[in-house]
């Protein structure tokens, strides 16, 4: 199967052609960081369907305002600062509810492309699970700052820098919230190390 002539282009490419009004320009760029989205959007909401609602939002959102998009930053960094806007507006607005386990296994079923990674032996996936939902409850209880910065370095692995441009922050204050985050983390979550 041949690739599409625009998975070649790079991100600026596909802006300036949607901002031109070429609709499949911003299609491939949905398909480009749509996972990653989605995985961002899990982190805040904890459930599948939220998930997939708030990272559809933010990219209508981002295909709504891509006019004023100006280059400063990179697509990434301005459509993931979008994306955090919509997911901390959900977090705002939404009751405590109980969190949702993120399963390899499952999310293959929802999104074919998804290949595992090693499989796991049932005892290892017990803990594993065991483990990832401490972990989702310690998230929880972080200031919501914190818990973005967090999410947007470990889960997603942007730089301090990026960070800070994706808060609207100091870089300073990116390494103070994420100093905090770590610790209480690491407070909750000491009966596993």
């Amino acid at each position: 199967m041949a690739a599409s002539p625009t998975a070649r282009i790079g991100d600026e490419e596909l802006v300036a052609s949607a901002q031109k009004g070429d609709r499949r320009a911003f299609e491939e760029l949905v398909e480009r960081h749509k996972q990653k989205a989605y995985r961002i959007a899990f982190d805040f909401a904890r459930d599948r369907e939220e998930a997939k609602d708030l990272s559809q939002e933010a990219f209508l959102k981002a295909f709504t305002h891509i006019s004023r998009f100006d280059g400063r930053s990179g697509f990434y960094t301005w459509f993931y600062r979008i994306l955090v806007n919509v997911c901390l507006d959900y977090r705002r607005r939404a009751k405590r509810a109980p969190a949702e386990e993120y399963n390899e296994t499952v999310e293959h079923q929802v999104d074919p492309t998804h290949v595992p990674a090693n499989p796991v032996a049932p005892d290892q996936h017990a803990i594993a699970g065991q483990l990832w939902r401490r972990v989702g409850a310690a998230l929880e209880l972080l200031p919501a700052k914190q818990r973005t910065a967090f999410i947007l370095k470990n889960h997603q692995g942007l730089s301090i820098r990026e960070i800070a441009e994706t808060m609207e922050t100091a870089e300073g204050t990116v390494k103070v919230h994420l100093h905090r985050a770590v610790t209480a983390l690491r407070q909750s979550l000491a009966e596993f190390a």
